[in-house]
């Protein structure tokens, strides 16, 4: 480890991703509080629901945000690196029109679509009004580019730190809320103002910096970056590599939520988010890991040389988090959610293949970007997802939750399976010897 600590990028990496840990620590710790509460709070059914409402939004959220901080982190900090911050107030302009674009848009198709799909994924009429008010929050939850900036200027620790307001806000409101006996409603508003508040830090940080390093004159939000050749067709490629991923959890839980009801969908919520919080390593490392990459000559031993370390430092932090919850999965699910939701340990058991496998792969996608193979990422996560949903149906209807779980594990094997498989290949074009 010493040997890999004189490597100025392992460093970096080790300290950015450090400080991701440390705020995530917190912010994970209150998600958990949160969810306990609400989930005490609500009970299963009516914690289902705000499950169903709160993935709803996320969902349409991935499907339409572009993934704008990814445009910054490449052209922008090319062009930061090159000695030219117009290519990074272009870049940035550029970002910041694609999230206000995509919110809007994404905020009325969502609005107009609740009516067609709340039925089918178990979201109660009656509560589609809270669903449709949750929707409003698309415009700021789509936007990326605040994060883009920051990282850019290798504010880490801002990121980091701004990502705890959403979390501790929460989990204050919900006990609170709690303890007065609420109703649903009310958590769906404390959704939705620690979402709001968390979104518009973060913008508030992103222009605080760029004034720090006087770069806010000069950014204007356009659709047309003629001095960023190639950005249209990268931004599509990661918006549709991305978007799919992301919202894989929040689908997969309407999903659930239409096979097997709220119920269900409170169930599989309980055990990935616990599954989640083993994965949490490769996560952060993934973060800190693309802005190193895409400064590194790909034709050299040293960007394959990080990934290979990286790799071995997350599996070496997760598998501490993964032995825990094979271990005390059943007390801890017990303690923190009580005995109603013990129906969430037996997929949490088939969900700790996938931190295993997240550990192993979080680099593989990133390095497939920095080669300007956008659409390879998007390739094995198309793949996995049709895997996905063919399977989900059966095999939630023979095996219940659990079998919502094993589709989940098959589709993740598959996608890293394929990225490996493509990534190989760039290897060994670029590296013959």
């Amino acid at each position: 480890m010493k040997h890999w600590l004189k490597d100025a990028h392992f460093r970096s990496l080790v300290k950015n991703s450090g400080y991701l840990a440390a705020s995530r620590g917190v912010a994970g710790a209150c998600s958990l509080a949160t969810l306990a509460l609400a989930g005490r709070g609500l009970g299963v059914l009516l914690f289902g629901m705000l499950i169903l409402i709160t993935s709803y939004t996320k969902a349409a959220s991935g499907v339409a945000k572009f993934q704008s901080w990814q445009l910054i982190v490449r052209y922008g900090g090319q062009g930061l690196a090159a000695g030219n911050p117009e290519q990074f107030k272009s870049s940035t302009g550029f970002a910041a029109a694609l999230d206000v674009l995509s919110g809007i848009v994404g905020m009325i198709g969502a609005v107009l679509l609740l009516p067609l799909i709340a039925p089918a994924v178990g979201i109660d009429r009656q509560y589609w009004w809270l669903a449709m008010l949750y929707c409003t929050l698309l415009p700021t939850m789509g936007a990326a580019s605040p994060n883009g900036v920051l990282r850019t200027l290798d504010r880490f620790d801002l990121i980091s730190w701004s990502s705890t307001l959403t979390p501790i806000s929460r989990a204050i409101m919900a006990a609170v809320a709690f303890a007065a006996d609420a109703s649903l409603p009310v958590y769906v508003a404390i959704w939705f103002i620690s979402d709001l508040a968390g979104d518009a830090y973060q913008w508030f940080l992103a222009w605080r910096e760029l004034r720090r390093h006087d770069l806010h004159v000069g950014i204007r939000p356009t659709l047309k970056p003629t001095d960023l050749p190639g950005s249209w067709k990268f931004a599509i490629q990661i918006n549709l590599a991305v978007g799919v991923q992301t919202v894989w959890g929040p689908i997969a839980r309407l999903a659930v939520g239409g096979l097997l009801g709220p119920t269900g969908a409170a169930l599989f919520r309980i055990a990935s988010s616990l599954a989640d919080s083993a994965q949490k390593p490769a996560d952060l490392l993934g973060k800190a890991f693309y802005p190193e990459i895409v400064r590194m000559d790909l034709k050299s031993k040293k960007p394959w040389r990080l990934m290979l370390r990286s790799a071995a430092l997350a599996t070496a932090i997760a598998a501490f988090g993964v032995a825990i919850l094979i271990l005390g999965g059943k007390p801890i699910i017990q303690l923190l959610f009580g005995k109603d939701f013990l129906g969430a340990y037996a997929p949490l058991m088939v969900l700790m293949i996938v931190p295993v496998l997240g550990v192993l792969s979080f680099p593989l996608a990133p390095m497939l970007y920095a080669l300007g193979k956008g659409g390879a990422p998007l390739r094995a996560k198309l793949i996995a997802s049709l895997l996905f949903f063919i399977s989900l149906a059966p095999l939630s209807w023979q095996f219940g939750v659990v079998g919502a779980a094993i589709a989940f594990v098959l589709a993740t094997t598959i996608n890293v399976g394929v990225m490996i498989a493509q990534l190989g290949r760039q290897y060994r074009r670029l590296r013959p010897a």
